[in-house]
């Protein structure tokens, strides 16, 4: 039996996420959507947008929402009975931006459940503090000591060559992928995903980033969503929560209103962008794919996409400037990601 993961429908939706690439490769929890289900189903997961339904045998494969996730007892279900099911009240369903962080608690428990069963952890170096050890997971090559490891609320996963560096302070439920480094005195509240390859500092609470970006300095970053190729400047912070205590509005590009994003909601940006040192964001702000935000400490709460300072990206200049990050880590714009951001920008 083939999955397929049907994205087609989510254009705007999720704004500013699913634009570059598509929503099932968004993270959420340790895994991506992607990552979970094919985690169960090993290359048997295929995705509509990516036009490999010619790929397999047409008539055997069962089709979900990409935006849907699915529980770990889902999927063990599903793989049991190799037959379609409908969703379960332990799922989830991916409706609005916002919901990325609000889900996180539940997704990184059920993605440390499915990836750690059975498994067992490297030890945690004697020179931590460890408070729920049993609930700690560490993968091989990963470097950490002197640090504070609290996992009595929530699990602790530490990635494959993930370094923690002296000082950190991590209170899951916490998620630090493969390849990544937390500066010294990192303090990390859950529900939070710190995805691969990224540099993290300062103080994150309840809030994702996807894979390859920055917040490398002070400053703090609260019920927020980053994706991939960010970078945050030094002393950077956002507002999670209005000063009056009331339901924060966020700009929907789909319904070209405001629309209630709940108590607290703090800085939805997407892939690609970039703000300057001591930029401020306030409640709700979005930030489209591919912006460079400078010139302004406190930016509108809506940036559209290809935006530079108050001008339109170049389009010539953007894919440059994107290279030029990525080389930093020992990539290169491809041309499919360059086709991606001709589309968005055209």
């Amino acid at each position: 039996m083939n999955i397929l993961l049907d994205d087609i429908s989510f254009e705007t939706s999720l704004f500013p996420f699913g634009l570059v690439r598509s929503v099932a490769h968004m993270r959420a929890g340790i895994l991506t959507i992607f990552e979970k289900w094919q985690f169960y189903f090993p290359g048997k997961v295929f995705i509509a947008s990516e036009k490999l339904i010619s790929d397999f045998d047409k008539s055997n494969y069962i089709k979900y929402p990409a935006n849907f996730i699915p529980s770990d007892k889902f999927l063990k279900e599903l793989s049991v009975r190799n037959e379609k099911i409908p969703f379960t009240s332990d799922c989830k369903l991916l409706e609005h931006p916002w919901q990325i962080f609000e889900f996180n608690n539940w997704a990184i428990n059920e993605d440390f459940k499915m990836i750690t069963g059975g498994r067992i952890s490297e030890k945690v170096p004697l020179s931590n503090n460890v408070i729920s050890a049993d609930n700690i997971f560490i993968e091989a090559g990963a470097r950490i000591n002197f640090c504070i490891l609290n996992a009595e609320s929530g699990p602790i996963y530490i990635g494959k060559n993930a370094e923690i560096q002296e000082g950190c302070l991590l209170r899951g439920p916490v998620s630090i992928g493969e390849e990544s480094r937390l500066k010294m005195g990192t303090k990390i509240y859950g529900a939070t995903t710190i995805g691969p390859n990224c540099l993290v500092g300062g103080e994150i609470k309840n809030s994702i980033l996807m894979a390859f970006s920055n917040k490398a300095h002070d400053g703090y970053l609260g019920d927020s969503v980053v994706g991939e190729w960010c970078n945050l400047g030094a002393g950077t912070s956002n507002s999670n929560l209005k000063n009056n205590a009331s339901n924060v509005k966020i700009w929907s590009k789909e319904k070209n209103i405001f629309i209630d994003a709940g108590k607290k909601c703090g800085l939805l940006m997407g892939d690609y962008s970039r703000c300057a040192i001591n930029t401020s964001f306030n409640t709700g702000t979005i930030v489209g794919v591919c912006c460079s935000i400078f010139g302004n400490p406190c930016p509108p709460k809506f940036i559209d996409s290809f935006t530079w300072g108050k001008e339109k990206y170049i389009f010539e200049k953007a894919l440059v400037d994107i290279n030029n990050w990525k080389k930093l880590k020992g990539h290169e714009i491809t041309e499919t990601e360059i086709q991606s951001l001709k589309n968005i920008y055209q």
